[in-house]
C-alpha cells in the first residue's frame, strides 16, 4: 500500500479508537440522577444508558476488544508505513548498525503518540466534560457494536467471571446514595454559587432530622408552663398574660399527671365573653399526643402528620414528663437562625470571634454548627452542652470547672441548683499558635 493509503487507514483507526474511548468514559461517568431525569422526561436513549450501566460487562468486553484490536492493527500498519521514512531520516545523521533500530523506535513512538493523543487522552477529557450528553448521543451505535462483538465478549466475560469467583471478588456495584454523597454535592453546589449559604444550611438541617432526637428541640420540663385542674381564674389570666404560648398543658396536681391540653384561643374567647374559666376543664381540654423521648425529629413529624396534631408531651422511660414539643420547634430546628428571633435569652451569644456565652441546655447539634465542630466525643451519651460537661467531668460541675476539646475551652460560669445555666466557650489561641510554629 502507498503511504497515503496507510495514513488514511491509520486515521480511520484513530477515529474508531477515539470513539470507543469517548464512549467508555461517558457511559462509566454518566450520573444516574441526571439520566433518570432525562428518562422521566421521555428520552428513550437515557433509559438505554441506564440499562447498559446495570449490565455493563458486555459493553466493557466489547470496548476492550475494539480498542486492543485497533491499537495492534494501528501499530502494525504505522510501523510499516513510517519506519522507512524515519530510517532515511536517521541515515542523514548516522549510518551505523543501529540506524534500523533507531528508525523503528522513532516510528513506534510517533504512532503511539498519535494514538495516545487523539485516540485516548483527548476523547476521554472531552467525555468528562459532559458524560450524560455524550452517553445519550452514542448509545445507539454502541449497542450495534456490542451485538457484533457479542460472541467473543461472552467468552471473555465467562473467563473473567470464573476468575472473580475463584478469588472471591464481589463485582456488584453499590449505587446507594449516602448522606455524605449528598452533602458533598451540596457543598460543591454552594461553592459554585448554585446554592446559597442559607439554602445549604437548610438542607443539612433537614437531613439531621433523622439523627436528632426529641430532647434536642423540645421545651424542657423546667420551662413548661401548665395549668392544674383546680387552677384559679386569676392564675390562668396571669399565665396567659405572662407567657404568650398558644397551648398549655392541663395536669391534675403536678406536671407528671397530664390530663390534656388547652388552646389559649379557646380560653381567650371565654374571657372576652365574660364567661367563667371553671367550665373550660370540661369543654376545652383536648387529648394530648404523648411520645417517648427516644424518637427522632423525623419520627415526630410522621406522628404529627398521622394524628393531625401539632403539639406533644415528651415522656421518658419512667413515665415522667421531660418536655413538650411542637411543630414550630421542629421547623425552627430546620430553619435555624433565619427564623429565630434575636432575644436577650438566646442560647448562643457570640461575644467576639473567639468567645461565646452558651446556655447549658443548648443542643449539641446547635453547638457544633455555631463552633464549626464536626464531631463531639461519645455524643450518643448526651443531648446538650450541660450533658457534655457532666460526661467529660464525670461529676456535677461547679463554677470555674472547665473542659478542653477541639481547640476550645468550655468553662462553667453559672450553676443553679445543680443545673448548668451558662458556660463561657473560648478558642484556645495559644495552642493554635504553637501548632503553627511547629508546622513552620
Amino acid at each position: 500500500m502507498s503511504l497515503f493509503q496507510n495514513v488514511v487507514i491509520i486515521a480511520i483507526l484513530i477515529i474508531a479508537a477515539g470513539f470507543l474511548s469517548l464512549t467508555e468514559i461517558a457511559l462509566a461517568g454518566a450520573r444516574k440522577v441526571k439520566l433518570k431525569i432525562l428518562a422521566e422526561s421521555g428520552d428513550e436513549r437515557a433509559k438505554k444508558v441506564l440499562d447498559l450501566q446495570q449490565q455493563s460487562a458486555d459493553f466493557f468486553a466489547a470496548s476492550q476488544i475494539g480498542l486492543n484490536a485497533v491499537a495492534i492493527l494501528g501499530g502494525i500498519l504505522g510501523e510499516a508505513a513510517f519506519r522507512p521514512f524515519f530510517v532515511n531520516l536517521v541515515h542523514r545523521f548516522y549510518n551505523g548498525p543501529w540506524a534500523e533500530n533507531i528508525g523503528f523506535v522513532l516510528s513506534f513512538t510517533f504512532v503511539t503518540s498519535l494514538f495516545i493523543l487523539f485516540a485516548d487522552l483527548m476523547p476521554k477529557r472531552l467525555a468528562m466534560i459532559a458524560p450524560e450528553k455524550i452517553a445519550v448521543s452514542v448509545i445507539n451505535p454502541i449497542q450495534v457494536f456490542i451485538k457484533i462483538c457479542k460472541p467473543l465478549a461472552w467468552i471473555i466475560n465467562a473467563i473473567a467471571n470464573l476468575l472473580f469467583r475463584l478469588f472471591k471478588v464481589n463485582t456488584t456495584r453499590d449505587d446507594n446514595i449516602t448522606f455524605d454523597d449528598i452533602s458533598a454535592v451540596m457543598e460543591a453546589g454552594a461553592q459554585a454559587g448554585v446554592l446559597q449559604k442559607q439554602e445549604h444550611h437548610f438542607i443539612e438541617n433537614v437531613f439531621e432530622l433523622e439523627e436528632r432526637t426529641v430532647p434536642s428541640s423540645m421545651t424542657t420540663r423546667e420551662n413548661i408552663v401548665y395549668f392544674t385542674i383546680n387552677e384559679s381564674d386569676e392564675s390562668i389570666r396571669q399565665k396567659l398574660a405572662e407567657y404568650p404560648y398558644s397551648k398549655f398543658l392541663v395536669c391534675n396536681e403536678n406536671i407528671d399527671q397530664v390530663i390534656g391540653y388547652v388552646d389559649a384561643k379557646d380560653i381567650l374567647v371565654r374571657i372576652l365573653n365574660s364567661q367563667s374559666l371553671i367550665k373550660l376543664k370540661e369543654n376545652t381540654i383536648r387529648t394530648v399526643l404523648t411520645i417517648p423521648d427516644t424518637l427522632t425529629l423525623s419520627e415526630v413529624l410522621d406522628r404529627f402528620r398521622s394524628t393531625k396534631e401539632k403539639f406533644a408531651v415528651v415522656i421518658n422511660e419512667y413515665a415522667l414528663v421531660v418536655g413538650v414539643i411542637t411543630l414550630s420547634d421542629i421547623m425552627i430546628t430546620v430553619m435555624g437562625d433565619w427564623v429565630t428571633p434575636i432575644e436577650e435569652d438566646q442560647q448562643i451569644i457570640k461575644r467576639d470571634n473567639n468567645s461565646w456565652l452558651i446556655d447549658g441546655s443548648t443542643p449539641i447539634e446547635d453547638l457544633k454548627h455555631a463552633l464549626e465542630i464536626d464531631e463531639m466525643p461519645d455524643d450518643e451519651n448526651y443531648e446538650t452542652l450541660a450533658g457534655f460537661m457532666m460526661y467529660q467531668l464525670r461529676k456535677i460541675p461547679r463554677p470555674a470547672d472547665s473542659v478542653e476539646f477541639s481547640g476550645f475551652k468550655f468553662e462553667v460560669v453559672d450553676v443553679d441548683h445543680y443545673k448548668i445555666d451558662q458556660l463561657l466557650v473560648t478558642r484556645i489561641l495559644e495552642k493554635i499558635e504553637d501548632q503553627i510554629l511547629i508546622e513552620d
